[in-house]
């Protein structure tokens, strides 16, 4: 007798192989058997007329501190997340001497917006090293698999100190050190080592992250550290993927190590004449593994007044009056002739980044959200789309936008790549064979940003709902979702329906798959807030073979625990049906 059988879904494996239908039978934590299945189970899931697939395999988010707390990982598991890998983009919480914790929580809060507050309380801090820090990992049962890098900033922080973040270059007895740090790390089971080279991200105060001008001699010893072990992946995000010097010492590393690179480009130089894929491809044939990740949509700020954003939050009525009050108040004073008048009239203190060129420019890139969003409008859907059918200012036509829905709408602001009101740049870097699919930032931005569910998006939109161009086969998708991310990081025991593997699977309404519009919630510790997007569809969600989410709700069952690098994957063979 089995455990469980999955009967008559239509199973669409990770392989990329055509979908067929069939049934799955489970014992344990392992699929034993796939197609026709002729034995009994202690539990039957009828999945006529479902799809079947693999877990999710989410490569990058940012639940290094939710980790040490949260059971269930949301919202990451509500979207069919079964897997999920931490400590991107050089920000992470060990190794931490005594003293630094809140150095770290300051990184982590200003790159990644999670409330500092949160953390603060959140975490236990029950380590020093890397080691220690993931045995708090492994002790915490969960309803998703978690595996993490090392990350830069910490092993700047934990050698360098005070000057980890400053202009000051470490000399090669620090430079050792660091080294030792990564191999320590990685080899005790981090699944590799990750680094931040943008601009973009610095801390709290405003003061860019360490490693950020790290040399490119730094960057290939930390690197070069994991050389000689079986796994270890190099993950950065960086601004200079447009030059020759980043690639140089990034294609040394792939070429004396063996080990994978998957690199996030925060420049236009980068996609340049494809400049980044043709490298990539120039190193495959060469025998290295470079992987650039992309997301299925631009990454987009959500404004709001239940986000931390909107237009009118630099102008001095919002800040001395309104910024601190309780958001049903909020809306109760912008309904009043007054305060309309006011924030109408006045000057916005904010000048640079998304309002650079002006607010009424903005505001045809700024799209309301509703309860069924769509996030490849046309430009007659913008604010000031709307604002120039309806006659009046675009300013005006937010201000009222804003108070829908009791103040709960939310409007979304692609942040790159979308000049021309389509999604065909993401089309065309999404089908490159050597593109990861990755870049929700689980767990992170918790204040602007809601994209956990981007493989919830990827699949209905992408695979169904796509209208303004060419969609993908959904056997393309579940790939490169599921297989394709577990075998980058070495996960073979995953990412695919077959026995012997790990019976990490989704059951699927797909036509009734969706998106709903993103809410703030304030269930993070010491009340912090976060926004969060829900999801319709997924049927069941197992993780090691056991139901953990049925109809959206988690059931209690927490088989999750902290997958380590290096460990070989225990692959069954196929079992016969008892």
């Amino acid at each position: 007798m089995h455990d469980l059988i999955i009967r008559n879904g239509t199973i669409v494996d990770g392989t990329g192989a055509e979908p067929f239908a069939g049934d799955i039978a489970i014992d344990g934590d392992r699929i034993v058997e796939v197609g026709e299945v002729s034995g009994i189970a202690r539990r039957e899931i009828d999945a006529e007329g479902l799809l079947v697939t693999p877990g999710w395999v989410d490569i990058h988010t940012h639940y290094d501190g939710q980790a040490t707390w949260d059971p269930l990982m949301a919202p990451s598991s509500w979207h069919g997340v079964t897997t999920a890998i931490m400590g991107n983009c050089g920000v992470g919480f060990a190794p931490v001497r005594p003293g630094q914790e809140p150095f770290l929580i300051e990184l982590m809060e200003g790159v990644e917006d999670i409330p500092g507050s949160a953390l603060a309380e959140g975490i236990d801090w029950r380590w020093e090293s890397f080691g220690e820090y993931l045995d708090a990992l492994e002790a915490k049962p969960r309803a998703i698999d978690v595996g993490t890098h090392v990350p830069h900033g910490a092993i700047r922080a934990y050698v360098l100190g005070e000057r980890c973040n400053t202009d000051y270059v470490p000399n090669a007895e620090e430079v050792a050190e660091m080294a030792a740090l990564v191999r320590e790390g990685v080899a005790s089971g981090a699944l590799g080592f990750s680094t931040s080279r943008t601009l973009l991200h610095k801390d709290k105060h405003g003061v860019h992250v360490p490693g950020t001008f790290a040399g490119s001699d730094e960057m290939l010893a930390l690197g070069l550290a994991m050389k000689g072990l079986r796994h270890g992946v190099f993950e950065m995000v960086s601004d200079h993927l447009g030059d020759e010097d980043e690639w140089t010492w990034v294609k040394d590393f792939a070429h004396q190590t063996g080990l994978p690179v998957t690199l996030v480009a925060t420049s236009a130089g980068a996609y340049e004449g494809n400049k980044m894929y043709n490298i990539a491809e120039e190193a495959r044939a060469q025998g290295m593994d470079i992987r650039p990740q992309i997301a299925g949509r631009p990454t987009g700020i959500l404004h709001g007044l239940t986000s931390s954003f909107h237009v009118f939050a630099g102008h001095p009525t919002w800040r001395g009056k309104l910024a601190d009050l309780p958001l049903a108040e909020k809306v109760a004073a912008m309904r009043t002739p007054e305060i309309r008048q006011a924030l109408l009239s006045e000057e916005s203190a904010f000048r640079t980044g998304m309002m650079a060129n002006g607010v009424e420019a903005a505001l045809w890139y700024v799209f309301p959200l509703g309860d069924n969003p769509n996030y490849e409008p046309d430009r007659s859907g913008s604010v000031a789309g709307l604002a120039e059918a309806a006659g009046v200012r675009p300013l005006e036509m937010m201000y009222d936008l804003l108070l829908r829905e009791e103040g709960r709408e939310l409007f979304y602001q692609p942040l790159g790549a979308y000049a021309s009101y389509n999604f065909d740049f993401f089309r065309k870097n999404m089908e490159h064979p050597k593109v990861l699919f990755g870049l929700s930032d689980g767990g992170a931005h918790c204040g602007v940003i809601a994209d956990a569910g981007m493989p919830t998006f990827i699949l209905s939109y992408w695979g169904r709902d796509r209208e303004k161009g060419d969609r993908f086969p959904l056997p393309f998708l579940v790939r490169k979702l599921t297989s394709d991310t577990a075998r980058a990081y070495g996960l073979s025991d995953r990412g695919e329906i077959r026995p012997g593997l790990m019976a990490d699977l989704n059951v699927i309404d797909f036509e009734k798959l969706r998106l709903f519009r993103p809410e703030a919630v304030h269930d993070l510790p010491a009340g912090g807030r976060r926004l969060v997007q829900r999801a319709q569809g997924y049927r069941y969600t197992l993780k090691s073979g056991q139901v953990t989410f049925e109809d959206g709700e988690p059931t209690g069952a927490l088989p999750g625990t902290l997958v380590r690098g290096g460990r070989e994957a225990v692959i069954l063979p196929a079992m016969a049906a008892e």
